[in-house]
């Protein structure tokens, strides 16, 4: 049965990310360093070639893009941009620590949402929908692997409620400019719902080397 690939990798650092700010629906483009780095790991692991870059429409994420698959044919899907924090957005957890809708939204469950922000299920609902899309979009055109560059709680999330085998949350988190290697048939997304997870991406030099001697 044919399989399908997907390279999914959180964009690079942006001066928010620096300063630990809540950053969800505002529109920063990377810091100096974040795209410093971003190149920096271009040297130094091995980025796959893809078919397509599907990415959010967010500035940090397109420029990610730009940086790591500046050849590959780039689409924007507005399903992947990071999580809404409403009035939280641009504050960080020292301003934030002593509000008590900040301490609600910390305790609630999934269907807590920050003051004008988005919950963690309407989140998944349109991440999950925008996932369906590429797969689908994937299937139809015929494209085997390609790339998604979107936001680390999106990717945890997704990786948390859909993916297999089922990992400790905390080992689904991804550094800046990397990510996992995900595995979907057809079968197996419209059946269940889920993907295989491969590993990491990007692929170490050194190891892929070593490998092949």
């Amino acid at each position: 049965m044919k399989g399908y690939r997907i390279s999914i990798i959180r964009h690079g650092l942006t001066e928010a990310n620096e300063r630990g700010i809540y950053i969800g629906s505002t529109d920063m483009p990377l810091s100096a360093k974040g795209a410093a780095e971003l190149a920096a790991k271009t040297d130094e692991y091995d980025y796959p070639t893809v078919h397509r870059v599907y990415s959010s429409p967010l500035r940090r994420c397109t420029e990610t893009a730009e940086i790591l698959f500046p050849e590959t044919e780039l689409t924007t899907v507005d399903g992947l941009r990071e999580l809404n924090f409403g009035e939280f957005e641009g504050k960080s957890v020292d301003e934030l620590v002593k509000r008590e809708d900040y301490k609600a939204w910390l305790g609630g469950g999934r269907d807590a949402r920050p003051p004008k922000g988005e919950s963690l299920e309407e989140m998944t609902a349109r991440t999950f929908s925008a996932l369906h899309n590429i797969i689908v979009d994937m299937m139809n055109s015929g494209l085997t692997h390609c790339a998604v560059i979107t936001h680390g709680g999106i990717i945890s999330n997704l990786l948390t409620g859909f993916g297999l085998p089922k990992y400790d949350p905390k080992y689904l988190n991804a550094a800046a400019g990397e990510g996992f290697d995900l595995m979907v048939t057809a079968q197996m997304w419209l059946n269940s719902q889920a993907f295989e997870i491969l590993g990491y991406c990007p692929y170490n030099k050194i190891e892929e080397e070593l490998q092949y001697e």
